[in-house]
């Protein structure tokens, strides 16, 4: 008889500490799970593209790289098959409702006990959810907004994605191709597709919806390196 597949788990935190507290609370919700730690946005992205079949990834949203939802609108887009629990410092109610919005399983306050996160991990890969309570009463158009955006970032392919990145970050065709390593009349297709998935009219209405992924308060948007 063949064992069963091991699960695996990414768990994206920039600080030792708390990896090792998210490892502990990962072996005891399933032990003998595959756990891939990386600390940055990119270093998730090269985890997630050598572990395409991950069942779960904790994720926590103020990383080097990353100071928005940028990452879990990526995720959700490129690894849909990816659960993903939110593990944020931010305990406000938008927080965690943005994220459910933006397509996460989950979301712990990291002031929360273990015992709560292993009990996240376990209900979401039961194929559950996880939310403080809060985060699930009616959010307003605010959150139909988010939910709408979430669904047009779901339809942009990879490269679709990245052009969008580098769009927000206001690089023009030329640049957009060299970095991509494509011609400029690709990049202009890729443009043109990624504004239509997105319904937008032009290059500023693409850079406001990629820019509702910031989180209120916190640092500028980065995605250099």
């Amino acid at each position: 008889m063949h064992e069963p597949a091991r699960r695996t788990v990414l768990i994206a935190d920039d600080h030792p500490l708390f990896r090792a507290a998210l490892r502990r609370a990962v072996e005891e919700a399933m032990g003998g799970a595959v756990v891939i730690e990386v600390a940055d946005a990119v270093a998730l992205r090269a985890a997630a593209a050598g572990a395409p079949d991950a069942d779960l990834v904790l994720l926590d949203l103020m990383m080097p790289g990353s100071r928005s939802f940028a990452p879990l609108a990526w995720l959700r887009s490129q690894h849909p098959g990816m659960a993903v629990i939110v593990v944020s410092a931010n305990e406000g109610a938008d927080a965690a409702r943005a994220a459910l919005a933006f397509g996460a399983a989950g979301y712990v306050p990291k002031s929360a006990p273990l015992g709560d996160l292993i009990a996240a991990i376990r209900a979401v890969l039961d194929c559950g959810q996880w939310f403080p309570a809060a985060a699930l009463e009616a959010g307003g158009n605010a959150a139909a907004g988010q939910v709408a955006i979430a669904a047009r970032l779901a339809s942009l392919t990879p490269q679709q994605f990245r052009v969008l990145e580098l769009l927000a970050l206001g690089k023009p065709n030329k640049q957009i191709a060299a970095e991509l390593g494509i011609t400029e009349q690709t990049t202009k297709a890729h443009v043109s597709a990624t504004l239509a998935k997105l319904g937008a009219r032009n290059r500023t209405q693409a850079t406001l919806a990629f820019r509702s992924l910031e989180i209120q308060d916190a640092e500028p948007l980065s995605l250099d390196g």
